[in-house]
């Protein structure tokens, strides 16, 4: 476990001096606040030799003096210690982040989104506020609690010795709290994880919630998730909360033992001096009790400080794990030692390939595929649901690495390319278009953050989205709400059409993009792409033929197998399965 905590806390970098500034002014401040105590003892004792008002000034300047270091040496500290703790968080979300973005799908399905969410801000909050504590509480309660045990004895001599005998009883108590309280708060990060998917599902689809009047049933599930948590937290607190009882308890048993005792000595070992008119003190005397009673307090409120910076601690060192976790997780996909920054063209080739999302999968989603696509073609790609369509095509751009056999794109094995190179050749949208917050320049520069206005025009003209755009009052600087839902289903594919299509790819994926738009829109958006980027091979998956009836060549999918591969021509005379669907969507529902 220290190697997770020493991995995570040195994110802490640049802010790394206020970190090693916090423990020094926590040496200082429980230094001075363990001498308060003794030069007060020390004023007491000598309160009577002192002769006029002058005499005590030594005593106020020294305890006055030292009450503003220790409250300055705190202050610094709690400043330093905010600043070292921010600067790990903030740190700490950058590299979690950067991390994320070099996952490969696979490593992102392993982990889940909503977990990424949660490991990103509630475990990253409880490593920050358990290094606060590292960096103060947990080098000030341990200094607090060794200065005062030998202040005690310096103070009270074998008087102390009360103290060290409830300290036993005291550290066991608290570490079979510690014990039954760990388990509890650990099991509560899982639900966290249940917490923020039930959110982020209810946020993304909540026009469907709206639309089947199930908010009700949403807010029951979330509240679900919510009193798990609470009823997690509160037996865990119920257990907790015996600190304080333990701790009262043993307070108030070392006062009385410390007052009994102390009594005893003093009135055994002390006598009058008629002379003198005053009290002649043997082995202890009432300030020095008075000491020993303020420095047994401090040992054991820094015992109870350690048992909750334990507690808070261990509770963190779950969020550490899990944070850890993320960063030594290793992407599926790498680049090779020394990779091609160059495709060729678009020509694409399977030779007996065979694909699964999981090691652990029954059964592969692709197998046994062997196809060739030459350059500049135009290919298209149907099948059932399921069949692997999506599959085949996320291998192309390498989103998912083939399980075995060989892919070779632009004549290299894909493993070849350097990803950047790969993906800025290989343009994909996607069965669910995404667009972003922002204009709609700016979302169509994320095919080329380089291109002019006369390019961008070019794209959504091939694109058939020019018409749409230019007639909203502003134009391409039309603002486009997160997920695109100002704009029409159609006009967000047709968007990302442009947008992918601005990238000049070599390779061209489209992956169900045509379904919002009409059957005319459609078929001029290929002509589009057929006579304005002739040489870039163009992928369609689609599931009406009308969409991929004129491509140069089809294949037809069947349960992560190619069933047939062919014209429309040669596929309609010789494939059942291609046969049916187009008798289905001719006959019954009509092109």
């Amino acid at each position: 476990m220290w190697k997770k905590i020493k991995y995570v806390f040195s994110s802490i970098r640049e802010y790394k001096r206020y970190a090693i500034m916090t423990p020094l002014f926590m040496i200082g401040e429980a230094g001075v606040e363990c001498c308060i105590p003794f030069v007060m003892t020390l004023l007491m004792d000598h309160i009577d030799d002192l002769t006029d008002i002058k005499s005590l000034w030594p005593y106020l300047v020294a305890l006055i003096g030292m009450a503003i270091v220790s409250i300055t040496c705190g202050i610094l500290g709690g400043i330093t210690a905010a600043k070292a703790s921010t600067g790990l968080a903030k740190n700490l979300r950058h590299d979690l982040y950067v991390k994320f973005q070099s996952y490969s799908f696979a490593n992102i399905d392993k982990f889940s989104s909503s977990s990424l969410v949660t490991r990103m801000t509630t475990d990253v909050n409880n490593a920050q506020m358990a290094f606060q504590m590292c960096i103060r509480i947990v080098v000030r309660a341990p200094l607090m609690f060794l200065f005062s045990i030998i202040m005690a004895f310096v103070s009270g001599g074998l008087l102390a010795f009360v103290f060290i005998a409830l300290i036993p009883i005291v550290f066991f108590g608290l570490l079979l709290i510690i014990k039954k309280a760990m388990p509890v708060f650990r099991s509560v990060f899982k639900r966290y994880d249940a917490l923020n998917q039930s959110i982020e599902e209810n946020v993304s689809g909540i026009r469907v919630v709206k639309s089947f009047v199930r908010e009700d049933y949403e807010k029951e599930k979330f509240n679900h998730a919510s009193e798990s948590i609470a009823k997690d937290f509160i037996k865990a607190e119920k257990i907790v909360a015996w600190n304080n009882p333990l701790l009262n308890t043993s307070i108030h048993i070392s006062n009385l033992a410390v007052l009994a005792i102390g009594a005893w000595l003093i009135i055994t070992s002390s006598s009058y001096d008629p002379n003198k008119g005053d009290y002649i003190w043997g082995k202890l005397s009432p300030s020095q009790m008075s000491a020993c009673i303020t420095y047994g307090l401090q040992i054991l409120m820094s015992l109870m400080m350690i048992s909750m910076i334990i507690v808070m601690l261990v509770l963190s060192l779950e969020s550490i794990r899990r944070i850890y976790e993320v960063m030594q997780e290793e992407s599926t996909i790498k680049n090779p030692d020394n990779p091609l920054y160059k495709l060729d063209d678009g020509s694409v080739e399977f030779k007996n390939v065979n694909f699964k999302y999981s090691e652990n999968a029954e059964r592969y989603a692709l197998e046994n595929i062997n196809l060739k696509i030459k350059s500049g073609q135009f290919v298209g790609i149907i099948g059932s649901t399921g069949s692997g369509k999506t599959s085949l095509v996320n291998l192309i751009s390498r989103l998912y690495d083939i399980t075995s056999g060989e892919l070779i794109i632009g004549g290299h094995d894909i493993h070849e390319y350097d990803l950047k190179t790969l993906r800025d050749k290989v343009s994909v949208v996607l069965q669910k278009n995404v667009l972003f917050s922002g204009t709609i320049t700016s979302n169509l520069r994320w095919g080329d953050e380089h291109a002019t206005m006369e390019e961008i025009k070019d794209a959504c003209d091939l694109a058939q989205a020019r018409e749409f755009i230019e007639s909203f009052p502003d134009g391409y600087d039309t603002y486009i709400e997160q997920g695109g839902t100002n704009v029409s289903g159609g006009q967000k594919q047709r968007l990302c059409i442009a947008r992918a299509v601005l990238k000049k790819p070599n390779i061209l994926i489209l992956d169900d993009s045509t379904s919002a738009v009409d059957t005319w829109t459609d078929a001029l958006i290929r002509k589009g792409l057929k006579d304005r980027i002739p040489d870039t091979t163009k992928i369609v998956i689609a599931q009406r033929i009308s969409s991929i009836e004129d491509a140069d060549m089809i294949i037809v999918m069947n349960d992560g197998k190619i069933d047939a591969v062919g014209t429309h021509d040669e596929l309609l005379k010789d494939n059942e399965i291609y046969r049916e669907v187009y008798t289905s969507q001719t006959k019954k529902g009509g092109k």
